[in-house]
């Protein structure tokens, strides 16, 4: 397969068409090489319009909405990032020039991308998700849907950080970004997006009587 092909053609048909203009972005995302970052058996699928599995449980945003939330994120180089679950994010982050950690909880799933976000200069770090690596910073990205955010992930922002993640609790999740501000933490509703939840960040089953 012509990966290089396939991943140009990515660019033009999901990501500018819908309105990543970004130049650094759509320059990493014709660079990055997302069948690195998928089981081997997925990466015929590494560019299509779908969530191409990486380990049992987890996969790839697709590539509009990961192109979608991080051009919300409007990422500077030289920013400090903290990548939960989004290793597709943090390659294309590290190629813009920001520095960035790879926070994963599966080991399954760390054993497919670290070799390559190695190369890239990510560091990785491995514990529960539902705690952010320690630091403060100035982004954060998730390219997993969650039902609620956790504490820890807004309390990991520096002041006038902000972080990206689909909430999602029926068929149709939001995608929101989060900022540190002064008094708090402001929340704004970016786009509809349904990714897969991540495992252990489902909704709590309502009790009923």
């Amino acid at each position: 397969m012509d990966y290089f092909t396939a991943r140009q053609h990515m660019v033009e048909s999901q990501v500018r068409v819908n309105d990543v203009t970004d130049p650094a972005l759509q320059k990493a995302m014709r660079h990055i090489e997302r069948e690195r970052l998928v089981a081997p058996s997925q990466a015929f699928a590494a560019y299509a319009e779908v969530e191409a599995q990486i380990a049992p449980g987890r996969a790839l945003m697709r590539p509009r909405d990961i192109a979608k939330l991080l051009h919300a994120l409007k990422p500077e180089a030289g920013q400090k990032v903290l990548a939960i679950a989004a290793p597709y994010a943090a390659a294309v982050l590290a190629h813009a020039g920001l520095k960035v950690t790879a926070q994963e909880g599966d080991a399954r799933v760390l054993s497919v991308i670290e070799p390559y976000l190695t190369e890239l200069g990510v560091e990785t770090v491995t514990q529960d998700l539902k705690t952010a690596a320690e630091g403060a910073y100035d982004l954060i990205i998730s390219e997993g849907a969650v039902s609620e955010v956790p504490a820890g992930w807004t309390d990991a922002l520096a002041m006038g950080g902000r972080l990206a993640v689909v909430v999602r609790t029926s068929a149709i999740g939001k995608a929101k970004l989060f900022s540190r501000i002064a008094s708090g933490v402001s929340e704004t509703d970016v786009f509809d997006s349904s990714p897969s939840i991540l495992p252990g960040f489902e909704a709590k089953p309502a009790f009923v009587f």
